[in-house]
C-alpha cells in the first residue's frame, strides 16, 4: 500500500459555514479547491465510496492521491446513485497552498491522463473558504431523457436515454408537473434516510421533445432527497401513458411516507447537469440556511 505524508492541520467549518484555516500565512496553510466534474455513471456504483465497489468518488480520490502524494477527501454537491450520470457535478477539497500551487498548472492534464475514460475533471480553481459544494448550493439541475420510439434508442445514446415501450403524451405530463412546483413535502417520492428532511422547493419540471424525438425532462430544485427525481419521473410517465389522471402525482404529496404506487424510473436516463451557487459574500448565509433542517408541519 502506498504511504503518504500526514496532511497539515485540516480546515474546519465555522458556525456560519465558512472555513477556519490554521494560523500562519506560509505554504502549509490550506486552500479550498473547487472541482467541476463529468462522468458516465453506467459502470459506477454511484458517487459515494463503498467497500469493494467502483464509485466516482473512490476513483477520483485515489487518482488525486496518486498525483498529489497527499490524502484527500472530497465533499460533493449531490451524491448520485448507481448508473446516474453528471455533466455538471461539483466537489471541493482542502489542500496545502504550496502543494496546490505546485500542481495547479498541470493538474487538469495529469488527471485526464490517469483517470478512466468515464470520468473527467473539467476544471479546478481556488475558492473562498466559505464555499461548500454541498451546503452552498442554491439549486441542482437534472435532465431525464426517454425514447418512446418503437424502434428503441439510437445506439450512440444508449447510456443516457431510457427506452419506454409505450407512447407518451407530454402535454398531460407537463400539466401534472406544474401542480408539483413550490415548497412541498416530497416524502411520497423519497427513500427515507434517518435525520434527512423530505421538504424541498421544486423550481422547475418541464417536458419537451428534442429534435431527434427523445423526450427530455428538466428538473430544478433547491435540493433533492434520495430517488426523488426518478420517482417524480416514474409517476409522470404513468400520466403520460394515460394510466393515471393529471392530478394524481400532486395528490401523493399528502402522504407522510413513500408511496408504494410509484414505479421509480431507471437510473440510466438521469444526468446531473448543474449546481448554482450564490456570490461569495452570500455563501455563509446560504450555508446556514441549508443546514437548518425543515420539518413537515
Amino acid at each position: 500500500m502506498t504511504s503518504y505524508p500526514a496532511p497539515p492541520e485540516p480546515a474546519t467549518p465555522t458556525r456560519g459555514g465558512g472555513l477556519s484555516l490554521p494560523a500562519g500565512d506560509g505554504v502549509d496553510r490550506l486552500v479550498r479547491v473547487r472541482l467541476d466534474i463529468a462522468y458516465d455513471g453506467t459502470d459506477f456504483s454511484g458517487w459515494a465510496v463503498q467497500p469493494d465497489r467502483r464509485t466516482v468518488c473512490g476513483v477520483l480520490q485515489s487518482t488525486l492521491q496518486l498525483i498529489l502524494r497527499q490524502p484527500v477527501r472530497l465533499t460533493v454537491a449531490g451524491r448520485t446513485d448507481a448508473g446516474v450520470h453528471a455533466t455538471g457535478q461539483v466537489a471541493h477539497l482542502d489542500l496545502p497552498a504550496g502543494l496546490y500551487a505546485a500542481h495547479e498548472r498541470l493538474l487538469t492534464r495529469r488527471l485526464a491522463g490517469l483517470l478512466p475514460p468515464d470520468v473527467r475533471v473539467r476544471a479546478h480553481r481556488v475558492v473562498t473558504g466559505s464555499f461548500d459544494a454541498r451546503f452552498s448550493g442554491l439549486s441542482r439541475s437534472y435532465a431525464y431523457r426517454i425514447s418512446d420510439h418503437e424502434w428503441g434508442i439510437d445506439p450512440l445514446r444508449r447510456h443516457d436515454v431510457v427506452h419506454w415501450p409505450r407512447p407518451l403524451d407530454t402535454a398531460p405530463m407537463q400539466a401534472a408537473s406544474d401542480e408539483l412546483l413550490g415548497l412541498r413535502d416530497f416524502a411520497a417520492y423519497c427513500k427515507r434516510r434517518p435525520e434527512a428532511t423530505t421538504i424541498r422547493t421544486l423550481h422547475r419540471l418541464d417536458w419537451a421533445r428534442e429534435p431527434d424525438g427523445v423526450i427530455r425532462a428538466d428538473v430544478v430544485a433547491d435540493a433533492f432527497c434520495h430517488s426523488m427525481v426518478r420517482s417524480l419521473v416514474g409517476a409522470l410517465i404513468a400520466v403520460g401513458e394515460g394510466r393515471r389522471p393529471i392530478g394524481w402525482p400532486a395528490g401523493l404529496l399528502a402522504l407522510a411516507e413513500r408511496s408504494s404506487e410509484i414505479t421509480v424510473a431507471p437510473p440510466g436516463g438521469l444526468t446531473l447537469t448543474g449546481v448554482e451557487y450564490p456570490p461569495d459574500e452570500q455563501l455563509e448565509a446560504r450555508n446556514a440556511v441549508t443546514r437548518n433542517r425543515r420539518d413537515r408541519d
